[in-house]
């Protein structure tokens, strides 16, 4: 049967240690679960109010309490990766417009923060209000290789509840799909309309929406197309990235996780991508015709905006 991922279009600055963390954390649910019965015991003396503050204060530091219900990646699991030791794609906060154009636009890519607010966008993409909103709604999947034809329709929450899990390491491009483009923006328009993309635009150019949710361990391998943006709402999404002049080496029905495990660690410093890992509130923005895969560290909640 083939393997089904809601994922990357062709189109979560978090601490490096957070994998690591998750070892120690999930040790302490049961002390914090104690911790909080004495505290609501306590509590309830004291009225509803009290109570309501206290177990916010609780809640709030258990692991995954801000991932809107979608499952971060655990140690342990076939599909786990982590970070790059080292970004080596620029971080930039508060961007202007004539810095963009004259720095980036047409020349290299550069990770965004700071220009947008889209947390109310994020609410709306938690796993509960996605399935009552649009679980009916049928969704159209394509291989996850560079070359895709294969397509398949399905329910939006079957794929969510039933299909969403961490990559097979095993698997094949043409054996993986992904919902890249094929967003229907009438059904998709109440949730979209909520969204602010990067306000940057290139003289021409159109800005189209893809959407999409992928499990840990999937991304899309190397391919390339004009320049956009994206964004992860949710998770976290490592990219690698070659100047259209450097074209990678690859397989093209392999996925990116395939590449990472076995070409990645044997290529020269000289011939490494620019590559780093986009945190939740952060927009990756890519050049037009530049070579780019996609890795997917936990479960990820991304939008793409195309500038076609």
């Amino acid at each position: 049967m083939k393997e089904l991922l809601l994922a990357d279009s062709y189109s979560s600055r978090g601490d490096r240690p957070m994998a690591r963390g998750y070892a120690i954390v999930d040790k302490i649910p049961s002390v914090l679960r104690a911790r909080s019965g004495m505290l609501m015991a306590a509590a309830s003396r004291l009225g509803p109010l009290l109570v309501f503050v206290l177990w916010t204060m609780v809640t709030v530091v258990l692991p995954g309490s801000d991932e809107g219900g979608w499952q971060p990646s655990r140690l342990g699991t076939a599909a786990a990766v982590t970070e790059e030791e080292h970004c080596t794609v620029e971080r930039r906060a508060h961007l202007t417009y004539p810095e963009f154009m004259q720095h980036y636009a047409f020349l290299k890519p550069v990770i965004l923060q700071g220009l947008t607010d889209n947390s109310k966008f994020r609410a709306l993409c938690s796993r509960e209000n996605l399935l009552a909103s649009f679980g009916d709604n049928v969704v159209r999947l394509s291989t996850a290789n560079t070359y895709s034809y294969q397509k398949v329709d399905l329910p939006f929450q079957e794929y969510v509840e039933q299909l969403l899990h961490p990559q097979d390491p095993t698997s094949l491009g043409n054996d993986t799909l992904y919902f890249f483009g094929d967003n229907n923006f009438t059904e998709w328009a109440p949730l979209f309309q909520h969204y602010s993309p990067p306000p940057f635009r290139l003289l021409g150019t159109t800005p189209a929406y893809s959407f999409g949710i992928a499990g840990a361990g999937s991304g899309v391998p190397f391919h390339w197309h004009g320049p956009g943006f994206s964004e992860v709402i949710y998770g976290r999404k490592r990219w690698f990235l070659y100047p259209p002049e450097k074209t990678p080496e690859f397989h093209p029905n392999k996925t990116t996780l395939a590449w990472l495990q076995e070409i990645y660690p044997s290529l020269a410093p000289s011939a490494r991508p620019l590559e780093c890992t986009i945190q939740a509130g952060e927009a990756l923005y890519f050049p037009d015709r530049w070579w780019h895969a996609t890795l997917n560290l936990d479960t990820s909640v991304f939008i793409s905006t195309f500038l076609g």
